[in-house]
């Protein structure tokens, strides 16, 4: 007896054949790329790692673009091409998946998921509730530090497109199973969908800065220039705890700064906290243009103050972006441009 295929099933096998030479062409050509990039930068190539390539690409081919994405790169196919979804659907077209019919299986799986994992944390607190047993505070999942995934990760795990509604639902059922007081008990669950926050967020100062003494006892915090950059712009700040408000750069009050809209941004993280006139600041800065140079003196006050408010105000200083270094830079002169944009006046004669 001969099988049948169906017509759906035909078509599938051949998109997952195009998919599969296309795939194994680029992991060959990815190979190859390899190998000559060890060979440029005098390495073994079995030892090189993606960090290795990352580096010698952005030695390579330095790029000035301010848009990451729009910079060269060498990634394995698999992290470049999306992936494609597996069969659905056996050889005669009865799907494999209980929610085929609804579009978007994986996701509609995903918050049944979720929703059954929430429906066992309310069954578990009402036999601790009848044991009169409270949960461990002590144990809480710690969230501070990350943030839900983003639509486009959500997409790229699913294998399929979603709407902003559709993520705003799927958002609001986490956050209910996260805050839920035995949350913890399926921890690894939530935090797949937790990533942290960028590099120039709070988390790459969480080391920075240490509250020291002064020979009176006051409690200080200085940031180097290590730290406080922007531009060409470096500075150093140094915040007095218990202090009347006096502020120092270069030797100068805030008159060092002519225009109203750079001293703004130094009262700005003062006026935020609620500690204008509560402290003393000391600060240099040297290099780069006036508006840079506010931009240095604001980001250290604002890491220092981190130290003198608690962990809500904080959050809210994260979210108003005190906490984030400004890390853009004046984009290059183009070959064939008047400017980094402007182009030459074109004349027809």
């Amino acid at each position: 007896m001969v099988e049948k295929t169906s017509k759906a099933m035909k078509a599938y096998l051949a998109r997952a054949q195009k998919y599969n030479a296309f795939m194994a062409e680029k992991r060959e050509e990815f190979a190859t790329g390899k190998r000559h990039l060890a060979n440029m930068m005098g390495v073994d190539h079995n030892t090189l790692t993606q960090k290795d390539i990352d580096e010698a690409i952005e030695y390579l081919f330095p790029s000035g673009l301010f848009v990451p994405a729009a910079r060269p790169l060498m990634r394995p196919p698999e992290e470049v091409f999306p992936p494609k979804k597996d069969a659905e659907f056996d050889d005669f077209g009865r799907p494999f998946h209980t929610l085929f019919y609804t579009g978007k299986p994986n996701y509609y799986q995903l918050l049944h998921d979720m929703t059954e994992y929430l429906q066992k944390l309310n069954r578990y607190e009402d036999t601790m509730i009848s044991k009169n047993v409270q949960p461990d505070p002590n144990i809480k999942i710690e969230l501070t530090g990350s943030a839900w995934i983003t639509k486009e990760k959500i997409e790229t795990q699913l294998v399929e497109s979603i709407s902003d509604k559709m993520y705003a639902n799927l958002i609001e059922l986490l956050d209910r199973v996260a805050q839920h007081p035995y949350s913890y008990t399926i921890k690894d669950e939530i935090l797949k969908y937790r990533i942290p926050f960028m590099s120039t967020s709070l988390s790459s100062f969480a080391n920075s800065g240490v509250v020291q003494h002064d020979d009176q006892g006051r409690e200080f915090v200085r940031f180097d220039n290590d730290v406080l950059r922007r531009k060409t712009a470096r500075g150093s700040v140094t915040v007095y705890k218990n202090g009347t408000g006096k502020i120092k750069i270069n030797g100068q009050d805030l008159l060092y700064f002519e225009r109203m809209q750079s001293r703004e941004q130094i009262l700005f993280p003062l006026q935020f906290t609620g500690l204008l006139n509560k402290v003393d600041i000391e600060a240099t800065v040297h290099g780069g243009g006036t508006s840079t140079q506010a931009g240095v003196i604001r980001l250290g006050i604002s890491l220092a103050l981190r130290h003198f408010v608690d962990e809500n105000m904080t959050e809210k200083m994260r979210i108003a972006g005190l906490l984030t270094r400004d890390v853009r830079r004046k984009e290059r002169k183009k070959f064939g441009q008047m400017k980094a944009r402007r182009k030459y006046t074109w004349k027809k004669r």
